[in-house]
């Protein structure tokens, strides 16, 4: 066995572990347990989706890691809403900023992970080389799927009312749902820019296995 291989055996189960134990720990007391569900949904989702096809087809390390940690920062949204996350309220207080802003981390998140999914979808079934287009269609694909999501909150807040009004988490920023798209925009762009080189190594190792 490679050390490669090594490592990824170790690290994956941890990874995956921490990411169920807090998803369990979020939803023993949330702050609001219809918010909960609705932020934790994507990861109820994404883990047991995970552990299927890392064991049927291998996922690289690092797009592992990216969802685990993304499944984490939905839950954290979900335990506390986004607007009273106590380490937006301590960097708010430390940078002097006008609100709680772990929301606009939790977008960029949301380009960064889907950015790396699209592009190892995307190689792997062969349906682009790499090269720009490659880049612009994963960056395309995250500002589609940010867009879809910014959709999705106004049907459910349409639908639900005030319920909804933790999950939206605007905060009172009548430019909230720009912020959103364009943080998750650059979250894609600084993916693609920073992990496109160790995510190909990754990727031959498991062509070659």
């Amino acid at each position: 066995m490679l050390a490669s291989e090594i490592v990824m055996s170790a690290i994956k189960p941890i990874l995956f572990v921490a990411a169920l134990t807090y998803l369990i720990i979020s939803g023993l007391d949330p702050k609001d347990r219809f918010t909960w569900l609705l932020e934790s949904l994507p990861a109820l989702l994404a883990l047991p989706a995970l552990s299927y096809f890392d064991r049927k087809y291998g996922v690289t390390l690092v797009l592992y890691l990216l969802i685990c940690v993304h499944c984490v920062v939905l839950c954290v949204g979900g335990q506390y809403t986004y607007a009273e996350v106590p380490a937006g309220f301590w960097f708010r207080d430390w940078l002097g900023l006008d609100r709680n802003h772990y929301d606009r981390f939790a977008h960029v998140i949301q380009g960064l992970q889907p950015a790396i999914l699209a592009r190892e979808v995307l190689l792997r079934k062969r349906v682009l080389p790499r090269g720009f287009w490659l880049s612009l269609f994963c960056i395309s694909l995250c500002l589609a799927f940010s867009a879809f999501y910014e959709i999705v909150e106004w049907w459910t807040a349409a639908i639900t009312g005030e319920a909804a009004d933790s999950f939206l988490g605007t905060q009172g920023d009548p430019w909230d749902t720009q912020w959103d798209m364009f943080l998750a925009f650059l979250g894609s762009v600084a993916a693609i820019l920073t992990l496109s080189r160790v995510h190909d190594r990754q990727l031959a190792q498991l062509e070659f296995d």
